[in-house]
């Protein structure tokens, strides 16, 4: 009987899928990330022990691992057909991602191009929408998100979901837009109230909050412009 351990018995500190999930796919070896697609080895070895085993045969090179044919892979006990076309997928698509540009992050550092940003995704709507917008130190933005809509005058807004996200993305500045369906651009109470609890959480936990913009069609209104944060 084998005393061979495989990747379902290691520790849970040890498992590729599960170190990925903790540390990021940047923490990993080519043969974990490998072994993670794979999924499983063969009767005598685990998968990262095999994918180790393939990528020395290739000099420890990615590029010539991708060189290899489906036959190739097949010659080693634990690679079927579906999984020498797995690896093969992947280093094709590390190719392509070589080749391609890096995504251009739009600037909004501003409030006009905060407005320029949303107005498409605001301009028709009937109800509220309030959106976040998280940014790098240089106004790149990293991600947007819908917080919360519905209302016709006003939308619900948990305050700790925002900064829970700007800290789960690492984003060092935060500005938030809703749109007010009616065409005014005047804030409401609600409106100013809300802006100063975002405000005085984002000093609490030391990211910049850039603005508040009230979006229509055609028109927008800038806390920040209007010297309120």
């Amino acid at each position: 009987m084998s005393d061979r351990l495989n990747i379902n018995q290691w520790s849970e500190d040890d498992r590729p899928r599960e170190r990925l999930e903790r540390l990021g796919a940047q923490a990993l070896s080519d043969a974990e990330l490998l072994a993670i697609l794979v999924g499983s080895g063969s009767t005598k070895e685990d998968a990262v022990s095999l994918m180790k085993r393939i990528l020395s045969d290739c000099q420890n090179n990615l590029n010539t691992l991708g060189k290899l044919t489906i036959r190739d892979l097949c010659q080693y006990n634990g690679i079927g057909p579906a999984k020498a076309i797995t690896i093969l997928a992947a280093c094709e698509l590390g190719k392509r991602r070589q080749a391609e540009k890096p995504q251009e992050r739009p600037d909004l550092g501003t409030a006009t191009l905060l407005y320029n940003y949303m107005h498409p995704k605001m301009q028709d709507l009937d109800t509220e929408e309030f959106w976040l917008l998280l940014m790098n130190q240089n106004y790149r933005l990293i991600k947007e998100l819908r917080i919360a809509h519905g209302g016709i005058t006003e939308v619900a807004v948990d305050i700790r979901l925002l900064l829970k996200e700007a800290l789960l993305c690492n984003a060092t500045i935060l500005a938030v837009c809703h749109n007010h369906p009616s065409g005014s651009i005047r804030p409401s109470k609600a409106d100013d109230d809300l802006t100063q609890r975002i405000l005085r959480a984002c000093q609490l936990m030391n990211i910049k909050f850039l603005d508040h913009v009230i979006v229509t069609d055609g028109l927008y209104y800038s806390y920040h412009e209007s010297g309120k944060v």
